[in-house]
């Protein structure tokens, strides 16, 4: 009897983990390491954040960024906003509080960490020359201290509205006003006003009130800070810390509203619910190693702490309009980030398309990057562009899409007098000329930027029922073709996207900005056989010439034919990745990886993903292969660890072999689309045939619809490649 008993209990495993009815697994958070892309410049922020919350409490260690630096590094406090993943220069830094034991008159209160925790949703650690514990959790605007102060010390506070976060030799961001004011013997309120840091952004004021549980004994005022002192009593301070971008009294109210009482514990266990409910929504198997657990869910996690929802705090906006900040950059995001966040939370990426319809409204022109409620930085073109048409194709709800159409076609149209931070940069010559000429920062970036963005245009105004429109756009998307030199061979490789002069002509020297001042200080002569390993500033943006070549993906297709052929396209990419001139640690390169699916070869793409996520991502410090960028590393990470990869500005997901035998997403926790891979094993690592729904399915990408309504998709694995993925999608011809 107890035998068939065990018979039957296995039976039923084996059938429930058949039926994939037992793949979901509790408790995620615990997986996730906000340390993970600390190190390597992944610029991570560490302390706890609730998803997109506006306040981002961590330590400060001047002149790092996004403050956090390793533990022999003082750190001058804790501020309460930051950003994460970013490069470039530091931004925010603000509403700085520094426990101390002693110092009253001193201006700063430095002091080195000892026995740091970092978890998600909890900050704690000791420091080393007061011995004061400090432990933070964190509401979507307001922040929780848990400070303990030895016995037989003194109990102090610095409060500075002074502080904020500068490059490492002093420059990037300026305090401009701050002032802190005690309230009553329980109430600290203030204000900071700053400017600059990352984008180069105008002045922001933030608005602080800190509320007490333990009553303040006396304070010590001095420059644009106040020191507090504590009186008799037990050793443990809490401090609620709430801000706001609107003014003083909303930041009290956001320290009443999302702190409600002092219950530290029951904080924290909040803030972790809230990650629970959206790590559920994409799992991976249970029997996954531990490294693909912590990697996949820690990704996750990063990529939801940005940008940050401010709706109701900025000043042009209705409360109940949406408005977010913090876009580090679109650029960055709307590749496979924005993607992520649609599958997980569709009506979060409503909000966030509506925040770029409602900026527009206010501003004149939609975000490309933003911070401090000021446009800053566009990075290649009007990327607002391609996040609002990835919605519109994919169905998402509640979006005013022809006033987003009419957002677009100003950027398109009209030449900002910030074109550098909004709109389309070297507008003048694109629109003229059909490109932009090779002396005009970041040229061939920003000329296969625009085209793309057309082609969002296009495809948008299709839909939207403007026939002409969509034809002149999409006729207009084919303007990489004027950069594109024929005659140059490289590596074997003929054909690139290079400079050229506003007359036609095409350049052989032409100087290059070689320390990145704007100035150029060297002259560059043109030859064939030259290395295209590093990046011309005057010309390239984040990539080289075989990089920015490939970032044409509406017209893959027809570089191609450019190329003459599948044959001469395969051995561009194999020399690419071969060669080691893509850098998957920015993102021009983060669809190359799968490009071997437009000549029918997914079995190389999957070559590739794997190869670069083997080298370049794990779950330590340096987990990460540089600027996080606001989750797009981490994204493109999650994406691909499930098998998928987004094609942003259409509904297609491009299917490639997983690195996992089992995952699903349950897109705003519906219904559930399991991806499983029969028989996965380094040996048996590509896909031989797939079933989607129980049916033959012989293409290489899937719809946003068949995974939003749920289903079941089969890969089964083989040693070999076979036929399977020679077709993209359903009618293609190659």
């Amino acid at each position: 009897m107890k035998r068939n008993t065990v018979l039957s209990l296995t039976a039923i495993l084996a059938l429930c983990l058949a039926l994939g009815s037992c793949t979901k697994e509790r408790n995620l958070t615990r997986y996730v390491d906000p340390t993970i892309g600390t190190g390597r410049g992944g610029h991570v922020v560490v302390g706890p954040c609730c998803p997109f919350g506006m306040v981002k409490p961590s330590p400060d260690v001047q002149g790092r960024n996004p403050g956090w630096g390793p533990v022999e590094m003082p750190i001058m406090g804790f501020s309460q906003l930051h950003v994460s993943g970013t490069g470039g220069s530091p931004k925010y830094g603000n509403v700085l509080i520094m426990p101390f034991s002693e110092g009253m008159y001193l201006m700063e209160h430095p002091d080195l960490r000892r026995d740091e925790d970092i978890r998600i949703g909890y900050y704690s650690t000791l420091l080393e020359r007061t011995g004061i514990q400090v432990e933070i959790t964190a509401a979507e605007r307001a922040a929780l201290y848990r400070i303990s102060y030895p016995e037989d010390g003194g109990r102090g506070l610095e409060v500075d509205a002074g502080f904020v976060l500068k490059h490492r030799n002093g420059g990037g961001q300026t305090n401009l006003d701050g002032e802190v004011t005690v309230v009553s013997d329980h109430e600290i309120s203030g204000f900071t006003t700053s400017r600059g840091g990352w984008g180069g952004g105008g002045p922001y004021t933030v608005y602080f009130h800190i509320i007490s549980d333990t009553p303040i004994a006396h304070s010590k005022p001095l420059y644009r800070q106040v020191n507090l002192g504590f009186g008799e009593g037990r050793p443990e301070v809490l401090l609620k810390v709430g801000i706001s971008f609107l003014c003083p009294e909303q930041a009290k109210a956001n320290a009443a509203q999302y702190l409600p009482d002092w219950d530290f514990d029951g904080v924290q266990q909040r803030l972790m619910a809230k990650w629970e409910d959206l790590l559920q929504r994409v799992q991976i198997s249970p029997f996954a190693s531990l490294k693909h657990k912590r990697m996949f869910y820690t990704a996750l996690y990063h990529s939801m702490l940005m940008p940050s929802d401010r709706t109701g705090e900025w000043e042009k906006t209705q409360p109940d309009e949406p408005y977010y900040d913090d876009y580090f950059t679109l650029w960055d995001t709307y590749r496979c980030t924005l993607p992520l966040i649609t599958l997980i939370d569709s009506q979060r990426e409503a909000a966030i398309v509506n925040s770029l319809i409602n900026i527009y409204r206010y501003d004149g022109f939609m975000p490309d990057g933003r911070s401090g409620n000021c446009n800053g930085s566009t990075q290649g073109s009007s990327n607002a562009d391609i996040v609002i048409t990835d919605a519109f194709v994919k169905g998402l709800k509640g979006i005013d899409y022809e006033t987003g159409l009419q957002a677009m076609l100003k950027d398109a149209t009209v030449s900002s007098e910030r074109e550098k931070k909004e709109g389309r940069a070297g507008l003048q010559w694109y629109n003229t000329i059909g490109y932009i000429p090779w002396w005009f920062s970041h040229a061939g970036s920003r000329t296969v930027d625009h085209c793309f963005c057309d082609y969002a245009i296009s495809v948008l105004a299709d839909g939207l029922g403007h026939p002409d429109l969509a034809e002149k756009y999409r006729e207009q998307s084919h303007n990489w073709r004027n950069l594109f030199r024929k005659d140059v061979e490289v590596d074997g490789v003929r054909g690139f996207i290079l400079p050229r002069n506003e007359d036609g002509t095409w350049p052989d020297e032409f100087a290059v900005d070689q320390d990145g001042d704007s100035r150029p200080d060297t002259t560059f002569v043109f030859r064939p056989e030259q290395s295209f390993r590093g990046h011309w500033n005057n010309f390239y943006y984040e990539a080289n010439a075989f990089e920015t070549t490939l970032c044409v993906p509406h017209d893959i297709d027809l570089l191609i034919a450019e190329d003459g052929g599948k044959e001469e396209f395969k051995r561009r990419l194999d020399q690419l990745f071969d060669s080691g001139y893509c850098d998957v640690g920015n993102e021009p390169s983060f669809l190359t990886s799968c490009l071997y699916h437009w000549i029918g070869r997914p079995d190389l793409t999957s070559d590739i993903v794997a190869r670069l996520i083997d080298n370049d991502f794990n779950d330590g410090p340096e987990g990460l292969p540089g600027n996080d960028d606001s989750g797009a590393m981490s994204s493109w990470l999650a994406f691909h660890l499930t098998g998928l990869y987004p094609f942003a500005g259409t509904d297609l997901y491009l299917i490639h072999s997983p690195q996992v035998k089992r995952s699903f997403y349950a897109a705003d926790g519906g219904r559930r689309f399991t991806i499983v891979a029969k028989g996965l094993s380094p040996e048996r690592r590509y896909i031989r045939s797939a079933r989607l729904n129980g049916k033959d399915y012989p293409y290489s990408t899937i719809r946003h619809e068949d995974i939003v309504k749920g289903g079941r998709l089969v890969l089964t694995m083989a040693d070999k490649p076979g036929k399977w993925g020679e077709k993209m999608y359903e009618g293609q011809t190659f």
